[in-house]
């Protein structure tokens, strides 16, 4: 399943291929329970049925995915949103509750898709280095702490370190080298579901 396209998915998806729902799973769970997070407002109970609403309506509709309207996990996020939304309103119904002020949910349902996606993609992202960067050596992680993080020049790393600028700038190679594999391999789904 592994090798699969997202696109390959949703259509073993809509032929009952539980596999294929694992797989999407995987791959999307976490992206899908962050913004189910932020929308619950750190409520992990809301945000686990939310999540939980999600899957399952993958599997028990045949609501198609269409590529050319836009990027899987952003009619995720959509498909998200609304569930959210629906549940928010049927919650107060039940508990009698005021409902959401008219601000917040049109915070929520006018939130762009992008503005959020872009925002649980830097938090990702943040996780995918921090997971990245434990697979450097200690020289390498100080090479990029120096030069990302703190700011210093590969000539001022080199007197840092006591090392020739040549080494370091071979470090540095190495180190985004294996940086750049690690986030391929990330992409192409080889480490989803570890």
């Amino acid at each position: 399943m592994k090798s699969k396209t997202d696109e390959e998915l949703i259509g073993l998806i809509v032929q009952k291929h539980r596999p294929a729902l694992e797989e999407l799973y995987d791959r999307y769970a976490k992206l899908i329970y962050s913004f189910s997070y932020k929308i619950a407002k750190g409520d992990t109970d809301k945000t686990k049925e939310i999540v939980q609403h999600v899957f399952l309506r993958l599997w028990t509709t045949k609501s198609a995915y269409n590529p050319s309207k836009g990027q899987l996990a952003n009619w995720l996020l959509t498909i998200t949103r609304n569930i959210a939304i629906d549940l928010i309103r049927k919650e107060q119904k039940h508990n009698g509750t005021i409902p959401l002020e008219l601000n917040d949910m049109v915070q929520i349902q006018g939130q762009q898709s992008e503005d959020v996606l872009q925002q649980v993609s830097r938090n990702l992202l943040k996780q995918q280095i921090q997971e990245a960067k434990r697979h450097l050596s200690e020289p390498q992680q100080r090479l990029i702490n120096l030069l990302y993080w703190e700011g210093y020049s590969l000539s001022e790393i080199a007197e840092i370190e006591q090392k020739p600028l040549g080494t370091i700038k071979s470090r540095l190679h190495q180190t985004l080298k294996k940086l750049r594999n690690y986030f391929s391999e990330e992409k192409g789904g080889v480490r989803h579901g570890k």
